[in-house]
């Protein structure tokens, strides 16, 4: 099974420590799927949020479709995630009795069909990003050395 990443919230995973990911479908109109697979999706700043039993893909841009009538829809409007019932109710007790938030990480096509990664997530303080780029810099710096020892 191939899966075709079409968006990425590169963002998410700095301002963020995921713990649990999900896969879930996604509810598009005609035309935003269309505007989907040209790869016109931004998820920068988005999350998921849990009203009355469903949960919801929040602050997603997906440009109209350029060639679809007027009939486009709202570019941000809210859109409903597919998981099961048990997934949302994890997911829900996760966020009321941990304090975490539900974040979306990649948006991509499987089988044809258009799916979201999201995530639990605890946001990151100042001082945990430095520390993470610290680590990220020094890793960098040792493949460097090994490299230049192996040639």
């Amino acid at each position: 099974m191939s899966a075709k990443v079409l968006a990425t919230n590169r963002k998410a995973y700095h301002d963020y420590t995921l713990y649990d990911t999900y896969e879930a479908g996604i509810a598009l109109t005609g035309t935003e799927i269309k505007s989907v697979r040209a790869g016109r999706a931004n998820l920068r700043d988005s999350y998921v949020q849990i009203r009355s039993g469903q949960a919801w893909l929040m602050n997603v841009h997906v440009s109209p479709y350029l060639a679809g009538s007027r009939e486009n829809p709202d570019p941000r409007r809210d859109r409903k995630l597919l998981l099961h019932r048990r997934e949302i109710v994890r997911l829900q007790s996760a966020v009321q009795e941990k304090g975490l938030t539900i974040v979306a990480l990649r948006l991509y096509l499987k089988n044809n069909r258009a799916k979201v990664e999201i995530a639990l997530a605890r946001g990151k303080k100042l001082y945990d990003k430095r520390e993470a780029l610290a680590k990220k810099e020094t890793q960098r710096l040792l493949q460097q050395e090994l490299k230049a020892r192996r040639d």
